[in-house]
């Protein structure tokens, strides 16, 4: 592979996860920690990503945003056994909050044999899916497109969740960190990502192992403010200890 074709590689990986590891990198791409190194300062010259010690994150800013085409393989067999522990706590009968994203798609997914169910969603993608299912009650939100990632924000999706009063919300996580608690980098889904919460009795934040440990610029949640996170068990001992009961870990597919 080429210096340009790594670094292409390496930038679309730091666009889909928000965060990429050097020594992960160095074993995925074949090439030893220097070059690595030297590809990272590469990008970061060139003000594609943010360097930080043992690897690099995606420039923060309110209008950054992962388009979903990059994000929606990557780690989908983790994004998957996420999705299926997060599907098997809903019941039949339920109503469930779908945040947008490719991780949430996947827990719509895990629930198409699920009965009688009541879903709500800001996410297109996620709204043609469902709206396939036999027995569903669809409500999608009103606001404004995001078009790369199919989301709806703005105060008309705020206003449409503060209607309702669900069993459930799945939503999904640009970071996970002990302290910071659910971040994410692009602020204009806070004001929604919040409003879903609100309109919850649980709150499931389903997100892989690599967005823990991590912070983004804007403040989605505390810990305190949500019942569960569910992942894949690719997460290490000592971030698994960082977040106790709280934690569900999925098990490999």
């Amino acid at each position: 592979m080429s210096a340009t074709a790594r670094r292409r590689e390496i930038f679309h990986r730091i666009l889909a996860d928000g965060y990429v590891d050097a020594k992960t990198l160095s074993a995925d791409l074949g090439v030893d920690a220097s070059t690595i190194r030297r590809d990272l300062d590469s990008l970061a010259r060139e003000g594609k990503v943010e360097r930080t010690h043992g690897g690099a994150r995606a420039v923060e800013g309110a209008g950054h945003e992962v388009p979903y085409a990059l994000k929606k393989d990557v780690r989908r067999e983790e994004k998957a056994a996420i999705a299926a522990v997060a599907a098997a706590m809903v019941s039949d009968g339920e109503s469930v909050v779908l945040d947008s994203g490719s991780t949430t798609y996947e827990v719509a997914v895990a629930l198409r044999h699920k009965a009688s169910l009541t879903i709500l969603t800001n996410d297109l993608r996620i709204a043609k899916y469902v709206a396939a299912f036999p027995d569903v009650r669809l409500l999608v939100s009103g606001g404004e497109l995001l078009g790369s990632v199919y989301t709806l924000v703005g105060d008309h999706a705020v206003q449409f969740l503060s209607d309702y009063s669900a069993d459930w919300a799945f939503l999904g996580a640009d970071a996970v960190h002990p302290t910071a608690g659910i971040t994410n980098t692009n602020t204009l889904e806070i004001p929604i990502k919040r409003a879903m919460i609100r309109s919850a009795e649980r709150t499931i934040v389903v997100t892989d192992h690599s967005k823990f440990g991590e912070r983004a610029l804007a403040r989605v949640a505390t810990l305190d403010e949500i019942t569960s996170i569910v992942t894949d068990d690719g997460l290490d001992e000592e971030h698994r200890a960082a977040y106790g009961d709280r934690l569900v870990i999925a098990p490999k597919p």
